[in-house]
């Protein structure tokens, strides 16, 4: 097998997260193993995308399955296609609807999430629009032959601007989203930072009363919970006209609609995740991408999860042919992610010790500890416990930081003593499996 050479930062990072139990930031593409058709599917989903379509895709497994894995892997991947990304964890504070500004809530942390390849860390609103001004300036100075500072260059830069924001106006809230973008322009031009400061504060929902945004820009609207989704829309179709090939919406942890108590509100959200998906499955929006990472109870609970609803069961419903086949069906609006196979399990607990030897300059585990490791959990759990990754490869790295830290432990001292329990949510009575806190998603 060839080892895997990664800079210091992202085997750290790699170790660190998952370590503690939690999704890599960076890197994780080095240890993605088995869900290839799964990634297939997505990854055509990005070109439909591209190409000025929407899409929205669940993606359903259990505590530990790989939900928030495979999110992370996409998003990698789509910023490195050159895809403006946001992502974030739903919440009892953050939802899609709800009486306290809770969607508007949700709206403010993708923002502040927002994005590309060179600013892929959040905050990329502010490159986003400068990046776009100055590539506007270098056209109009190459098709011109004017410098920035000659008089009348300012004004062609305006006329291409406003070619854009026409573009947009004429959708839901465009005109509006356009005048802002307009007064950043105008901001950015008579170096006039209030200006630039409060159109961002509009961008990013940040604005609380009409009025404020009246006196700042002189527009009569504001985002706020009821609209937000519709310049999640303007934003996807504007950075698609300026250059980028969409916006890919990311929200995890759908687990937290289903646990909403009031039957009332839960509804309320479960029905504007359903315009959602309307808006994209019909093609009303475009360049705009929904990812959804959710339980299988989120889904499929008759009596709270979406299954409750009977226009949501008829639309993600597995057909009955693909039940009776035995197989899954990669291009329906649902993705579930199975156990992996005891091979795949193997194969990513070798990629990790390789990983782990790198960094910190130790022998490699053999392949064949490796397999004493799997073979161990299979007999102590059982087969049908152990495949969800999440948990074994915490254990996995757990071992190996131990055997690292003290020379005279063997590695088959530990997982074939007696004191040796391996993790698995659900079996600790202590241990809400409902709640988000016991989740980790590999």
């Amino acid at each position: 097998m060839v080892k895997v050479k990664l800079s210091k930062k992202i085997s750290t990072a790699l170790i660190n997260s998952l370590g503690a139990g939690v999704v890599p930031r960076e890197g994780v593409e080095h240890i993605a193993v088995g869900r290839e058709k799964e990634l297939k599917s997505l990854i055509q989903n990005l070109d439909d995308i591209a190409e000025g379509v929407a899409a929205f895709r669940f993606i359903i497994g259990n505590y530990g399955s790989g939900k928030s894995f495979m999110l992370q892997l996409i998003r990698n991947r789509a910023m490195e296609e050159g895809f403006v990304v946001a992502d974030a964890d739903l919440s009892s504070e953050r939802r899609l609807a709800g009486s306290n500004n809770e969607g508007l809530a949700t709206y403010r942390e993708l923002m502040s999430h927002l994005s590309t390849k060179t600013r892929p860390d959040g905050g990329a609103l502010i490159s986003i629009l400068e990046g776009w001004i100055n590539k506007i300036q270098q056209e109009v100075a190459k098709d011109t032959g004017m410098r920035p500072n000659d008089e009348g260059f300012d004004d062609k830069v305006e006329a291409r601007i406003r070619e854009v924001v026409q573009y947009i106006e004429d959708l839901v809230h465009g005109f509006d989203f356009g005048n802002v973008i307009s007064a950043y322009w105008r901001g950015y031009r008579q170096d006039d930072d209030n200006l630039k400061n409060a159109a961002l504060r509009w961008l990013r929902g940040e604005f609380n009363t009409k009025i404020e945004a009246k006196q700042a820009l002189g527009v009569r609207v504001i985002i706020d919970d009821d609209s937000w989704y519709d310049y999640i829309k303007i934003l996807a179709k504007f950075v698609a006209e300026i250059g980028y090939k969409g916006l890919i919406i990311m929200l995890d942890e759908a687990v937290n609609l289903y646990q909403i108590p009031t039957t009332v509100t839960r509804e309320k959200n479960y029905n504007r995740l359903l315009g959602i998906f309307n808006d994209t499955m019909q093609c009303k929006a475009e360049n705009l991408g929904f990812l959804i990472g959710g339980t299988t109870k989120f889904l499929e609970d008759q009596n709270r999860g979406l299954f409750s609803d009977q226009a949501w069961r008829r639309r993600t419903k597995e057909s009955r042919f693909a039940s009776q086949a035995g197989v899954q069906e990669f291009h329906g609006p649902v993705i579930r992610l199975n156990p992996l196979s005891e091979e795949e399990i193997l194969s990513l607990l070798q990629r990790l010790a390789e990983i782990h030897a790198s960094n910190y300059g130790n022998k490699v585990l053999a392949n064949r500890e490796c397999k004493e490791f799997v073979q161990e959990i299979v007999t102590r759990l059982g087969a049908d416990a152990l495949l969800t990754p999440g948990e074994i490869v915490r254990d996995f790295i757990s071992v190996l930081n131990i055997i690292h830290q003290n020379a005279n432990i063997k590695f088959g001292d530990i997982i074939h003593g007696d004191k040796f329990k391996p993790t698995l949510v659900g079996s600790n009575p202590e241990v809400n499996t409902e709640n988000d806190v016991a989740e980790f998603s590999l």
